[in-house]
């Protein structure tokens, strides 16, 4: 596929990425939207930075920095300009969208619902930072205090498999 960066291709690929934050309702990750328009070949990484970046810049989308990852939100401006523009989005990259969120909702739904991330305290110990959410709203966030990164890691990686199993044992023994 054609690379190019021409005025008219940076505000498809914009819009693409409007459109896509307008079909779910849930933030979507920076990596998220790059895996799709990547893999559909639409432009290159660089390309696609810039029209993420430009989006931020204009106020179309908001973007929020949870733990490690960057979510991106519509904004009401950028819904309007969706608005004005999506029929110049083509009918079968649209099918593309919708098919890929058919496929991968729930998935990309609990990547952004559920965060981990560790890092070295002033103490010297390490700290597991873990969160739960659903939509906007943090249904637990949990820090842990330990004396190695292994264990950090480990904890991070257990609470992405066990995030739920953990939410109803604190809930079913503090209610």
């Amino acid at each position: 596929m054609d690379f190019s960066t021409s005025r008219e291709s940076l505000e498809l690929y914009k819009l693409i990425v409007l459109y896509m934050l307008n079909r779910v309702d849930f933030p979507l990750t920076q990596s998220q939207i790059s895996e799709f328009i990547l893999e559909q070949g639409y432009t290159n990484y660089l390309v696609l930075q810039q029209s993420l970046s430009q989006l931020a810049e204009t106020g179309l989308v908001q973007t929020h920095s949870t733990l490690n990852r960057t979510v991106l939100v519509i904004t009401e401006e950028g819904k309007n300009t969706l608005g004005y523009f999506e029929n110049q989005i083509s009918d079968a990259i649209k099918q593309d969208i919708h098919s890929y969120f058919k496929e991968h909702s729930l998935k990309l739904r609990d990547q952004v619902s559920v965060a981990s991330n560790y890092y070295k305290s002033t103490s010297g110990d390490y700290e597991a930072l873990l969160t739960a959410r659903d939509r906007n709203t943090t249904l637990v966030e949990i820090r842990l205090s330990v004396p190695t990164a292994e264990l950090a890691d480990s904890i991070c990686n257990n609470w992405t498999k066990k995030n739920q199993e953990v939410y109803e044992t604190l809930t079913r023994m503090l209610f």
